[in-house]
């Protein structure tokens, strides 16, 4: 990584960096550095936040797990420690990343924000200008960019009639840490996803009365299946018999263990669970507790919501409840758009258009990871196609010989 700067001609540091710059620092960015370095191949980190895994870090509750066992969740060539429990909590996942930053000599440029990045056809190289915590502005140039700020970069807030005049607290679920200050409340939570039925679970053991609005069809699945986990049988059963069918499977096996939940409010889709995640990336929820409470009463389910008032909500059904507090469970999304100034690989909402399994890889260097709505597994498998490929063309050009220095400082002069 070489560094250029002039004050007489720039008013950006300019940066220039013999390998990729990656943007993000979570668990897929991670992965892409890792699996970069085991070919080879220099690069940069970019981190809008001071820490690897912000996400993780300041915006989850307290009380979160894994949902899935800790082999379908590990990293590229780094798995958990042994003695890690199944399903790992916040806390352990944190540190297993710490180590895997520390174990493939990773250091994040933090606090740097990108403002855009765009590729320049006429050097052919990606410009990737960012401006850090404290006003300072760099251009970084390089001739790869990965995209791994994923699909949970920002939170997503909708817009709901009468919210701004509600006059309790309202908070979004990256905010929530825990129950404990919302004892003795009656608390409305937005959304019936896993964050949705945790927040519930978590506020009902804390002593609140949560009410879970559940708008649209949900899939709930146990967590465990015999013993096995849903995910882990699931994929055993899917090397053997078409998808539909395992689907089928999976829902009589619930219907077994959860009997039927519709009775409650949560409405199945027509859709099995794993076609649904396949086609429009919806995960299943898996139950950790929270559909005891809703058997029991402590946790109610109510249809959507027409309007809030001065601590009150309206439902669509004409019911009126007094509340104190609402949570939003309504989820997040890619943020891409904001920066990325390129438009045929990456459609309006921030993802990928092509569908997995070719969503990683766009043309003139620009890739991306975590955006495959299959979680860290996808993610791992993203980083080492990239690597690979950008591998392929790295070594070539050492091989080769191939000296851009001339025209990466024409590119530079033009500014």
């Amino acid at each position: 990584m070489f560094s250029f700067s002039d004050n007489d001609m720039f008013s950006r540091r300019c940066v220039w960096v013999n390998g990729p710059v990656i943007v993000g620092a979570g668990p897929s960015g991670l992965a892409v550095g890792a699996c970069l370095k085991e070919e080879g191949v220099p690069c940069v980190i970019l981190e809008r936040s001071d820490c690897i895994a912000s996400l993780w870090q300041k915006r989850t509750y307290d009380r979160l797990k894994l949902h899935l066992p800790k082999q379908f969740c590990q990293l590229p060539k780094f798995p958990f420690p042994e003695h890690y429990p199944e399903y790992p909590s916040k806390r352990q996942f944190i540190e297993y990343l710490e180590s895997y930053a520390k174990q493939f000599d990773l250091t994040p440029q933090f606090n740097e924000c990108v403002q855009s990045a765009k590729y320049d056809e006429f050097c052919r190289l990606w410009r990737v200008k960012t401006v850090s915590a404290d006003g300072a502005e760099v251009e970084y140039i390089c001739q790869w960019l990965v995209v791994a700020t994923g699909e949970n970069a920002e939170r997503v807030v909708p817009e709901i009639d009468g919210l701004k005049e509600f006059g309790g607290e309202v908070v979004h679920a990256c905010d929530y840490k825990s129950g404990e200050k919302f004892r003795g409340k009656k608390v409305v939570v937005v959304g019936c996803g896993n964050s949705g039925m945790e927040v519930s679970l978590d506020l009902c053991n804390h002593d609140a009365q949560p009410s879970m609005v559940c708008r649209s069809a949900v899939h709930v699945l146990p967590r465990e299946i015999f013993g096995k986990s849903t995910f882990e049988l699931a994929m055993l059963l899917m090397t053997w018999l078409p998808l539909w069918l395992v689907d089928k499977i999976l829902l009589v096996l619930t219907w077994f263990i959860l009997g039927d939940i519709e009775k409650y409010g949560l409405k199945r889709p027509s859709i099995g669970p794993l076609q649904l995640k396949n086609s429009q990336g919806k995960t299943p929820v898996l139950d950790i507790g929270a559909l005891e409470k809703i058997r029991a009463g402590k946790v109610k389910v109510i249809p959507g919501i027409k309007k809030f008032s001065c601590g009150t909500v309206e439902l669509v059904t004409g019911e009126k409840l007094e509340v104190d507090s609402v949570v939003l469970a309504t989820g997040y999304c890619s943020n891409v758009p904001y920066w990325l100034q390129e438009s045929e690989f990456f459609s309006k909402n921030g993802y990928p258009k092509a569908q997995f399994p070719n969503n990683w890889k766009g043309k003139s260097g620009l890739y991306a990871v975590g955006f495959t709505k299959r979680g860290l597994a996808g993610a791992s498998a993203d980083a080492i196609r990239i690597a690979k490929d950008i591998g392929k063309v790295h070594k070539e050009d050492l091989k080769q010989k191939k000296q851009k220095v001339p025209t990466h400082r024409r590119c530079i002069s033009t500014f």
